[in-house]
């Protein structure tokens, strides 16, 4: 249970079980546990799940010394999907947090998030604002999260809607079936896409969660994530064109051309970093590969960049 004080209300509060999924011993796992330990809201489990990790006793100590109370559960290494899944399963809240070993959680973010989806019993998920921070808790990007209008504002990716800005309903992730084990990049997407065709997401516009980059990221693997995006939401394209839905179908194509811008701004900016490091057929080697992979995105770039001039 959290450390935040319980009052007469908390009876009547949701219960929220909070996944936190690891294959490491992270460097940050005992300030992410930490930080689950600190929310205000009355009622938390904390479910760690164990994919397979070289040191389970390091794990066993962060726990111990961060959050004693979060269970820990031995998963044999199956990836990140699978854990996540796992941890789902052997819940008991009604709404589902799903996070990463690395990353923060503001000690009012479970609480408002609960008490947005509790005010909103149609919606499927709600989503906070989040910032991303470096390795030293330095803040790089303040959080830029906006509401949704609906769910082709999803579909466009436009919204900052990640899997750790998320408080999911049980219900409706178990009825999409939970996280595609076949996907080891993007599985969020894809679960977030789906979620979107049940019902509203509402925002909660407080900063409420940090999101860490530093080097053993996975958004750092760009090409990996481009790919995986891309066969994602051209499977979510194919369904929507299947069902006639045209307004769909234009939402994932605007998505799959900001795929595009995106897997330019990677290469370009790993090309960048290779180039200083004299590694000049690695830098050219990622320009090509953004030119095989998405031919017109320069040019689609500057379209949309002279579009938000105008507007």
């Amino acid at each position: 249970m959290s450390r935040g004080p319980v009052d007469s209300s908390a009876i009547d509060a949701p219960l929220v079980s909070v996944v936190v999924a690891t294959n490491r011993v992270s460097p940050f796992l005992s300030a992410a546990l930490g930080s689950l330990a600190d929310q205000t809201h009355p009622r938390v489990e904390t479910i760690v799940v164990d994919d397979g990790s070289p040191d389970p006793s390091a794990i066993d100590a962060a726990v111990a010394n961060a959050l004693p109370s979060a269970r820990i559960l031995r998963h044999a290494p199956a990836g990140v999907s699978a854990a996540r899944n796992a941890g789902a399963a052997a819940a008991s809240g009604e709404l589902l947090v799903f996070f990463d070993d690395d990353d923060l959680s503001h000690p009012e973010r479970l609480a408002l998030q609960a008490a947005r989806l509790t005010s909103a019993p149609d919606a499927v998920a709600c989503y906070c604002g989040m910032r991303t921070i470096d390795a030293d808790d330095n803040v790089l990007v303040e959080a830029d999260q906006t509401a949704v209008r609906d769910r082709f504002d999803v579909a466009r990716r436009r919204t900052g809607i990640l899997l750790g800005n998320l408080m999911i309903r049980r219900a409706d992730f178990e009825a999409v079936g939970g996280f595609d084990v076949e996907l080891r990049l993007a599985e969020d997407l894809d679960l977030v896409l789906s979620l979107s065709e049940r019902g509203d997401f509402v925002f909660s516009p407080e900063t409420l969660f940090d999101y860490r980059l530093h080097g053993a990221n996975t958004t750092s693997r760009h090409r990996e994530l481009t790919r995986s995006i891309d066969r994602i939401v051209r499977a979510h394209l194919r369904r929507a064109q299947a069902g006639g839905d045209a307004p769909l179908v234009s939402a994932h194509r605007e998505s799959l051309r900001a795929n595009g811008r995106y897997a330019w701004w990677g290469s370009l900016r790993h090309a960048r970093a290779e180039a200083r490091a004299r590694r000049w057929g690695s830098a050219a080697s990622d320009v090509l590969w953004a030119l095989r992979f998405a031919p017109l995105a320069p040019a689609d770039a500057v379209i949309q960049r002279l579009r938000e001039t105008r507007a």
